[in-house]
């Protein structure tokens, strides 16, 4: 894979096509899609009550296994007090899960934020991906999207999965590109390291993610071999790609984050061609653990869960010298990768490179050089001398007094666009959808369809550089202007602004997989007579509270208009109810979440 050091372009959509509301048989919808205009005007602050986020770690019960992170004079920029009202509650909730629903609510205003944390990474652990999909491998059209969206969408340890979907978007492996007779049963095998990785250490992680045969399918390492007298010489890619995406990336920084400079004034950077060809050396000699009687692969399909396999005499025994390590000429592949994944676990650029992308992923786009310098360090030192905890990484990604603090909700500079496949999933929670047969045939999102299209799918990711780059800066804005990043925007353009309202009113009113997942609306149904207690109920589980007065009244407005005020059948209180949902859903507070 050529190595990218530029920022992609965004995708554009097909020349002069522009995605349009579809013409909609549903009156009120069509009113809404027209009020949505007036929204996007209306791009006022958010309006949500922000709370004290202060307060030290004071003695904290119920820590469990994030005891030693509450214990550290480290753990001082962190708010360890729960949340003063539930506008503060939710926002925690967005933030950590991506989801806020009424019980969520009362469980962290019961417990406060790091005990909450500390339950759900301590629950026990739902279904694997692949015992789902393996128990389903019969069923005609049943394949990972199927998986990954039940997991997302409906499985009890909502936090857990949501943090691994985070790590998908940095360890990339793309369901699209895998060539292999089981890719589903790979990619659920993949997932399932993630969901692992959430609870265990980086060290552990990366090791885990290098030996997945779905990994080693993506870049290369499955059958990858040494060089021979023939001149071929073993494969780079997974090399190249480890250290600049999953580890180090390009350029040295220091412990906030910030790039280091030569005397010149030039960037540093982390590693060279020769780095590259030598650590590739340490990635030959791996390959499907197939055990005898599967070679067939229509016999069994048990080799995909599985660490792929070190054959020696495929390992190359050159010596290799990369990033100041060694491994001596004639070392075993094993020991290989060994001092390997040390050397790349224990780089100085990990903390703060992986930190930045957690908190991008999670919290906001631009976060300060001393917000990444907190999280940093506890990467280095979870309060325990344990490096690379990724429970407490998570945990002080969250709670840092720069995420829950007030400030945020007033800056323009602080939040981040909401991904189109957390919408989604925000969706399926907040509402209560359910899959009529149990199979989630939400399908692939990611292809755009006529002006109709979501635009993005979980483990669908169009390169190993994810669907948009961290660094990515819109070009010709506001925000290039004050060298602030915008990753998500990679994937806005016009024509995906319009097909995303298009894609949710359909799934809004009538569901997804041909009506099998549909939302339930319970609690919003009791109060669609009450226009005002149905968007400030809205309001706080999509968006914490942070509608401006000025939004909640066009939307209250746009549902009060003639068309939708006629209530009195169970249709028109639907109507009124979809419309609700899509306003919220569609307006430029919602999508932008602090």
């Amino acid at each position: 894979m050529v190595e990218e050091k530029t920022l992609a372009a965004g995708p554009a959509g097909p020349a002069g096509t522009r995605a349009r509301p579809a013409s909609a048989s549903n009156p009120g919808l069509s009113a809404a899609l027209a009020a949505s205009t007036l929204l996007a005007a209306c791009g006022g602050g958010g309006g949500g009550n922000g709370g004290d986020a202060g307060g030290g770690p004071a003695a904290i019960t119920g820590a469990g296994s994030l005891a030693p992170l509450a214990n550290t004079q480290t753990a001082a920029g962190y708010a360890y007090t729960g949340a003063k009202s539930d506008a503060e509650a939710a926002r925690f909730l967005l933030h950590a899960q991506g989801y806020a629903t009424d019980s969520d609510l009362a469980a962290v205003r019961s417990l406060g934020y790091l005990p909450w944390l500390a339950q759900q990474f301590d629950a026990p652990r739902a279904p694997a991906g692949w015992d789902w999909m393996n128990s389903r491998s019969g069923q005609s059209g049943i394949g990972f999207d199927n998986m990954v969206w039940a997991q997302l969408m409906a499985s009890p340890d909502g936090m857990r999965k949501r943090m691994a979907l985070a790590l998908s978007e940095i360890f990339v492996v793309s369901g699209t590109d895998i060539g292999s007779s089981w890719p589903h049963h790979m990619m659920s095998s993949y997932w399932d390291t993630l969901v692992a990785g959430v609870t265990g250490d980086f060290r552990g992680l990366l090791e885990a993610v290098t030996l997945n045969p779905a990994m080693g399918y993506y870049l290369n390492t499955k059958g990858n071999q040494k060089e021979n007298s023939q001149g071929r010489q073993p494969d780079e890619n997974f090399a190249r790609e480890v250290m600049q995406l999953m580890t180090i990336g390009l350029v040295q920084l220091d412990s906030k984050g910030q790039p280091r400079q030569a005397p010149d004034g030039s960037r540093l950077e982390t590693y060279t061609q020769d780095d590259v060809t030598n650590l590739a050396r340490v990635f030959t000699g791996y390959d499907l653990n197939i055990a005898a009687g599967e070679e067939n692969a229509g016999a069994s399909n048990l080799w995909t869960a599985r660490p792929m396999a070190l054959f020696p005499a495929r390992h190359s025994t050159l010596a290799a010298n990369f990033l100041g390590a060694s491994v001596p000429a004639n070392t075993d592949g094993k020991t290989a990768l060994r001092i390997a994944l040390d050397t790349l676990a224990g780089h100085p650029n990990v903390g703060p490179f992986i930190g930045r992308q957690l908190i991008q992923r999670l919290v906001t786009s631009n976060p300060s050089p001393d917000y990444v310098g907190r999280v940093a360090a506890v990467f280095e030192n979870n309060g325990a001398g344990v490096r690379g905890d990724m429970r407490s990484v998570f945990a002080a990604v969250l709670l840092d007094n720069e995420a829950r603090g007030p400030q945020g909700l007033s800056s323009p500079d602080f939040g981040r666009l909401r991904e189109p496949m957390l919408r989604l999933v925000q969706w399926a929670r907040t509402f209560g959808a359910v899959s009529a047969l149990g199979t989630w045939p939400v399908g692939n999102t990611t292809s755009p369809s006529g002006t109709s299209f979501l635009g993005q799918s979980p483990l669908r990711s169009p390169s190993v550089f994810n669907f948009f780059r961290p660094g990515y800066v819109p070009p010709s804005t506001a925000m290039a202007g004050k060298g602030m990043v915008a990753p998500e925007f990679q994937l806005v353009n016009e024509t995906t602004v319009g097909a995303y309202l298009n894609f949710m009113q359909g799934c809004i009113q009538n569901g997804l997989g041909n009506k099998d997942v549909v939302a339930a609306y319970t609690a919003e149904k009791a109060l669609v007579l009450d226009i005002p207690a149905l968007v400030d109920r809205l309001n706080l589980l999509l968006c914490a509270g942070q509608l401006s007065g000025a939004t909640t009244d066009i939307i209250r407005n746009a549902l009060a208009t003639p068309v939708l005020t006629t209530a009195s059948s169970d249709a028109s209180k639907a109507n009124r109810l979809y419309s609700a949902v899509l306003l919220v859903m569609g307006c430029p507070e919602y999508l932008i979440q602090k």
